[in-house]
């Protein structure tokens, strides 16, 4: 009998890939399908399964004229979840917010029970209340407002369902709270103060709230619709009306972060580089993935097989990089050798990245240099000892610099250098990117600029004064000559890459 398949409706929060619950992260990584829409922030995606089917529905590109945004029909989403499940897949529909409130959730729900396909519920952390708080708007406060009334701005006169009352909410004390209003929002505020709400009261509009692009016109009910307009403010977006409003001025907090409403490419290789883009939204930074490096095994396995085999006789072993500790352990797994294989070798790892790699295997790194570079490497041996005689294991990527070997053969080593994995170029994001705006582009290694110049070498899209942000002194010697303005960070690893990031654009 075949595994029938079951929906899960997962709230995705309002934007910041940050406010996701653990329980819509081990959903999405399980599924077999994701079906999401314009509303869910891309960056979640990443957390699904190699092999997992990703279908968008938000946009209808051969849609029929008049179709308004371009939205695909309920019923034709409905129909996508129910023929994924009922092929026995397990399907999550990712939704904006959280899928039962304004989010459409509850008619797929008993859409997808009618036919028999079972369903689960995770909720979000709704767009509502989470969105004035990124605004530094609570939506309730004791002196101001203890009670708060969410609407959607549609009703049965422009997109159907149940009517709203405006002229019984425009009596309601306290905060109320807008979604989904930015198309009606002049005729709802007429219709709130023609049920006798102030005009003066205070009103805020919160475009793309909880994301770097957050934008807020602040008026008062009466005013807000023009300023709006003014401002240029477009859906999605929150609107907030009540006192509670006056207190954006000394609450708000989220435009303050060091890095908001930057744009910051990021480069890397194939699944690499997550704390960046993380430590780069904690800032308020939009990061743009670029993966420029396809990391791949060697074709041909018969050095790296023989180098496993003599281990044991080594005086070193030298890791260069995470993916070589990946590649080198994978082999010895696959030959049967485990920690006993390399006897009484003692271990270098050349950066933090590469000896928490480590570690997670159960191998405690015996040096580790300072400064995360070849160089510091070098030092670091030197104030380690004479390695005359010393037999030493350099296990890296195919391409590399040679600084290394050559100086420990210089120090009398008897240095023999075993490619692991190999680095080759990616291809451009299918999905684009958005040069104009982008700010800085950063590096994390010299292979990384070499891949992105081969990647545009026709003609380079990136503004002439985007910011080349670079790891170490390394990487921003090979970005030299191919940008105008170079980053350097003082300290070579990720978080030193980001604080100098935010240090560059403080000034």
């Amino acid at each position: 009998m075949s595994r029938r398949g079951k929906v899960h409706l997962v709230g995705a929060g309002p934007g910041d890939p940050s406010l996701v619950t653990l329980a819509a992260l081990r959903a999405i990584r399980r599924a077999d399908v994701v079906v999401y829409d314009h509303l869910v922030e891309r960056s979640l995606l990443e957390y699904a399964r190699p092999g997992a089917e990703l279908v968008f529905v938000g946009k209808h590109a051969a849609g029929p004229a008049g179709r308004g945004a371009g939205v695909l029909p309920q019923d034709e989403i409905n129909a996508v979840l129910c023929e994924k499940a009922l092929e026995g897949r397990r399907v999550v529909r990712l939704k904006g917010g959280d899928p039962f409130v304004f989010g459409r959730g509850g008619e797929e729900a008993e859409f997808l029970r009618g036919r028999g396909v079972a369903v689960e519920v995770i909720p979000g952390i709704t767009s509502g209340h989470a969105v004035p708080a990124y605004a530094g708007i609570p939506v309730t406060h004791r002196d101001l407002a203890s009670q708060v009334t969410f609407v959607t701005g549609h009703d049965r006169d422009t997109e159907g369902g149940v009517p709203v009352d405006w002229e019984a909410l425009a009596g309601a004390p306290g905060t109320l709270v807008v979604l989904m209003g930015v198309r009606q929002l002049r005729r709802n505020c007429e219709k709130l103060i023609a049920g006798g709400k102030p005009e003066k009261t205070p009103a805020a509009l919160v475009e793309r709230g909880a994301l770097p692009e957050q934008r807020t016109a602040v008026a008062t009910l009466g005013t807000i619709a023009e300023e709006s307009g003014r401002a240029g403010i477009r859906p999605p977006a929150v609107l907030v009306i009540g006192d509670v409003v006056r207190l954006r001025k000394i609450l708000a907090w989220y435009e303050k972060k060091p890095l908001f409403g930057k744009t910051v490419v990021v480069t890397r290789h194939e699944g690499g580089a997550p704390s960046l883009a993380r430590r780069l939204w904690a800032l308020g930074a939009r990061p743009i993935p670029h993966p420029t490096i396809l990391v791949r095994p060697l074709a041909e396995s018969a050095a790296l097989d023989a180098a496993a085999a003599r281990l044991g006789g080594l005086d070193w072993l030298i890791l260069t990089s995470a993916n070589g500790v990946r590649f080198l352990f994978e082999r010895m797994e696959a030959l049967g050798l485990d920690a006993r294989a390399l006897g009484g070798a003692k271990i270098a790892a050349i950066g933090e990245k590469t000896a928490l790699a480590l570690k997670k295997r159960g191998f405690l790194p015996d040096l580790v240099p300072d400064t995360y570079t070849a160089e510091g490497l070098i030092d670091a041996f030197r104030r380690e000892g004479s390695v005359k005689g010393k037999k030493i294991l350099l296990a890296r990527a195919k391409k590399a610099r040679e600084v290394l070997p050559e100086e420990l053969k210089k120090m009398g080593a008897d240095v023999e250098v075993l490619p692991v994995y190999e680095t080759v170029p990616a291809p451009p994001p299918e999905a684009g990117v958005p040069w104009e705006r982008v700010d800085a582009i950063a590096f994390t290694s010299s292979s990384t600029v070499t891949h992105l110049l081969a990647a545009y070498k026709d003609a380079p899209p990136w503004p002439r004064e985007v910011l080349a942000a670079c790891i170490g002194p390394v990487t921003a010697e090979t970005a030299s000559g191919h940008f105008k303005n170079i980053l350097s960070a003082p300290v070579h690893t990720v978080p030193g890459l980001v604080r100098a990031l935010a240090e560059h654009f403080k000034k």
